[in-house]
């Protein structure tokens, strides 16, 4: 993203804190696409026939983001860190209301034998990242933080060392830390299912 886009997105972000309706107006062409691609990259890697789309997931982002009311933005990075906060919770959410309603919610109730085979879940698997991220934030809350950014936000390394007010080598080393801790409580939680 070019500096005066990005200038520009902090002025609009500005205005509308002060309250000026039209910038908010100016801001939804200039973030929508990026909000949009992010939603995309990451509903890309869900399963096939997801009930939640992209547009979908950027429409509630946004609307989230009206009724945030007088957020006091400090700048474009902020926006999206925020943004990332929002759809993280968002996608969370739904994966979990799908998940209950898989185990018996409003659902008439079928005998073992009829039942269809289980395959995996990619909602699931969001739950568990989700419980993963709130374990490592409780560690390291910087680290959940970058993950956070650069997973459900998808930031750059610089966007999200600019978030952060740290270093991009920072970024670097604990997004590699993060995913390491990530995967070890993963893989825990894959080998309690296994014992079930």
């Amino acid at each position: 993203m070019s500096v005066p886009l990005s200038h520009e997105v902090t002025q609009l972000l500005k205005a509308w804190t002060a309250g000026e309706e039209q910038a908010l107006q100016k801001l939804t062409p200039l973030v929508y696409d990026q909000l949009h691609r992010v939603a995309q990259r990451y509903m890309a890697t869900e399963r096939s026939g997801h009930t939640l789309q992209t547009t979908a997931l950027v429409n509630e982002v946004y609307l989230r983001l009206v009724d945030c009311g007088q957020t006091n933005w400090q700048d474009r990075a902020h926006f999206f860190a925020v943004s990332a906060q929002l759809m993280r919770h968002i996608l969370v959410d739904f994966a979990r209301s799908h998940g209950s309603l898989k185990r018996g919610g409003a659902v008439a109730h079928i005998p073992l034998e009829e039942s269809p085979p289980v395959g995996s879940e990619p909602d699931m698997n969001l739950v568990a990242l989700d419980e993963a991220l709130k374990a490592l934030a409780v560690v390291d809350q910087r680290k959940s933080k970058v993950v956070e950014l650069r997973f459900f936000g998808g930031l750059s390394v610089e966007q999200t060392a600019e978030v952060l007010k740290v270093s991009t080598q920072t970024v670097v080393r604990e997004w590699k830390m993060a995913k390491i801790w990530l995967l070890r409580e993963l893989s825990k939680g894959a080998v309690v299912d296994r014992e079930r």
